[in-house]
Protein backbone atom coordinates (compact mmCIF):
# COMPACT_ATOMS: atom_id res chain seq x y z
CA UNK A 1 0.00 0.00 0.00
CA UNK A 2 1.07 3.53 -0.71
CA UNK A 3 0.02 6.91 0.61
CA UNK A 4 -1.18 9.23 -2.18
CA UNK A 5 -3.03 12.49 -2.47
CA UNK A 6 -6.56 12.43 -3.86
CA UNK A 7 -6.60 13.90 -7.37
CA UNK A 8 -9.92 15.64 -6.59
CA UNK A 9 -9.63 17.05 -3.07
CA UNK A 10 -5.91 16.65 -2.29
CA UNK A 11 -6.52 14.66 0.90
CA UNK A 12 -3.96 11.93 1.71
CA UNK A 13 -5.27 8.35 1.65
CA UNK A 14 -4.01 4.77 1.44
CA UNK A 15 -3.93 3.90 -2.24
CA UNK A 16 -4.10 0.26 -3.33
CA UNK A 17 -4.83 0.35 -7.07
CA UNK A 18 -6.91 2.20 -9.65
CA UNK A 19 -7.73 5.88 -9.69
CA UNK A 20 -6.05 8.16 -7.20
CA UNK A 21 -9.36 9.25 -5.67
CA UNK A 22 -10.13 8.96 -1.96
CA UNK A 23 -13.18 7.09 -0.67
CA UNK A 24 -15.00 10.32 0.24
CA UNK A 25 -14.69 11.65 -3.32
CA UNK A 26 -15.73 8.28 -4.78
CA UNK A 27 -18.84 8.31 -2.57
CA UNK A 28 -19.63 11.90 -3.55
CA UNK A 29 -19.36 11.04 -7.25
CA UNK A 30 -21.54 7.95 -6.83
CA UNK A 31 -24.16 10.06 -5.03
CA UNK A 32 -24.09 12.57 -7.92
CA UNK A 33 -24.48 9.72 -10.41
CA UNK A 34 -27.49 8.29 -8.57
CA UNK A 35 -29.06 11.77 -8.42
CA UNK A 36 -28.63 12.23 -12.20
CA UNK A 37 -29.89 8.72 -12.93
CA UNK A 38 -33.03 9.30 -10.86
CA UNK A 39 -33.58 12.68 -12.52
CA UNK A 40 -33.38 11.12 -16.00
CA UNK A 41 -35.82 8.37 -14.98
CA UNK A 42 -38.28 10.99 -13.68
CA UNK A 43 -37.70 13.46 -16.57
CA UNK A 44 -36.88 11.44 -19.70
CA UNK A 45 -37.44 14.39 -22.04
CA UNK A 46 -35.07 16.79 -20.23
CA UNK A 47 -32.12 18.11 -22.25
CA UNK A 48 -28.62 17.48 -20.90
CA UNK A 49 -28.08 21.14 -19.98
CA UNK A 50 -31.22 21.07 -17.82
CA UNK A 51 -30.13 17.80 -16.18
CA UNK A 52 -26.73 19.30 -15.33
CA UNK A 53 -28.29 22.51 -13.97
CA UNK A 54 -30.99 20.84 -11.87
CA UNK A 55 -28.64 18.17 -10.47
CA UNK A 56 -25.75 20.62 -9.99
CA UNK A 57 -23.38 18.34 -11.91
CA UNK A 58 -21.04 19.38 -14.71
CA UNK A 59 -22.18 18.43 -18.19
CA UNK A 60 -18.78 16.87 -18.89
CA UNK A 61 -19.36 14.45 -16.00
CA UNK A 62 -22.75 13.42 -17.44
CA UNK A 63 -21.15 12.97 -20.87
CA UNK A 64 -18.45 10.78 -19.29
CA UNK A 65 -21.09 8.54 -17.67
CA UNK A 66 -22.87 8.24 -21.01
CA UNK A 67 -19.62 7.27 -22.79
CA UNK A 68 -18.94 4.71 -20.06
CA UNK A 69 -22.45 3.34 -20.71
CA UNK A 70 -23.53 3.99 -17.13
CA UNK A 71 -26.35 6.26 -18.31
CA UNK A 72 -28.80 5.46 -21.10
CA UNK A 73 -31.18 7.94 -22.68
CA UNK A 74 -34.61 6.91 -23.97
CA UNK A 75 -35.27 6.89 -27.73
CA UNK A 76 -37.52 9.95 -27.46
CA UNK A 77 -34.96 11.93 -25.45
CA UNK A 78 -33.81 15.27 -26.84
CA UNK A 79 -30.23 14.19 -26.04
CA UNK A 80 -28.90 13.05 -29.41
CA UNK A 81 -25.80 10.87 -29.39
CA UNK A 82 -24.12 9.57 -32.52
CA UNK A 83 -21.71 6.71 -33.13
CA UNK A 84 -18.14 8.04 -33.30
CA UNK A 85 -17.42 5.68 -36.20
CA UNK A 86 -20.42 5.79 -38.55
CA UNK A 87 -22.64 8.60 -37.21
CA UNK A 88 -25.72 6.43 -36.51
CA UNK A 89 -27.93 7.62 -33.61
CA UNK A 90 -27.21 5.78 -30.34
CA UNK A 91 -28.60 5.96 -26.79
CA UNK A 92 -25.41 5.42 -24.82
CA UNK A 93 -21.68 4.78 -25.22
CA UNK A 94 -19.44 5.80 -28.09
CA UNK A 95 -20.29 3.29 -30.82
CA UNK A 96 -23.40 1.67 -32.28
CA UNK A 97 -23.89 -2.10 -31.94
CA UNK A 98 -22.75 -2.74 -35.54
CA UNK A 99 -19.48 -0.82 -35.08
CA UNK A 100 -18.85 -2.41 -31.66
CA UNK A 101 -19.24 -5.83 -33.25
CA UNK A 102 -16.85 -4.94 -36.07
CA UNK A 103 -14.27 -3.52 -33.66
CA UNK A 104 -14.48 -6.58 -31.42
CA UNK A 105 -14.11 -8.91 -34.40
CA UNK A 106 -11.09 -6.95 -35.60
CA UNK A 107 -9.46 -7.17 -32.19
CA UNK A 108 -10.30 -10.88 -31.97
CA UNK A 109 -8.70 -11.52 -35.34
CA UNK A 110 -5.58 -9.61 -34.36
CA UNK A 111 -5.21 -11.68 -31.20
CA UNK A 112 -6.08 -15.05 -32.75
CA UNK A 113 -3.59 -14.93 -35.65
CA UNK A 114 -1.29 -17.94 -35.39
CA UNK A 115 2.36 -17.23 -34.86
CA UNK A 116 4.63 -18.88 -37.42
CA UNK A 117 6.56 -21.73 -35.85
CA UNK A 118 10.29 -21.26 -35.62
CA UNK A 119 12.13 -23.31 -38.23
CA UNK A 120 13.36 -26.62 -36.91
CA UNK A 121 17.11 -26.68 -36.46
CA UNK A 122 19.01 -29.84 -37.24
CA UNK A 123 22.33 -30.61 -35.60
CA UNK A 124 25.16 -32.35 -37.35
CA UNK A 125 26.20 -35.47 -35.54
CA UNK A 126 29.98 -35.52 -35.71
CA UNK A 127 30.43 -38.21 -33.10
CA UNK A 128 32.45 -36.12 -30.69
CA UNK A 129 31.96 -33.05 -28.54
CA UNK A 130 33.07 -30.20 -30.72
CA UNK A 131 31.60 -27.11 -32.31
CA UNK A 132 28.53 -27.98 -34.32
CA UNK A 133 26.97 -26.13 -37.22
CA UNK A 134 23.30 -25.98 -38.10
CA UNK A 135 22.01 -27.02 -41.51
CA UNK A 136 19.80 -24.57 -43.28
Amino acid sequence: MQIKNCSKCGKMFQWVAGDTVCEDCKKKEEDEFQKVKKYIEDNPSAPMSQIAKDCEVKMTKIQQWVREERLVFAKGSPVQLTCENCGEPIQTGRYCLKCKTQLAAGLGNAIAKPVAAAPERKKLNTGHAAMQFLKK
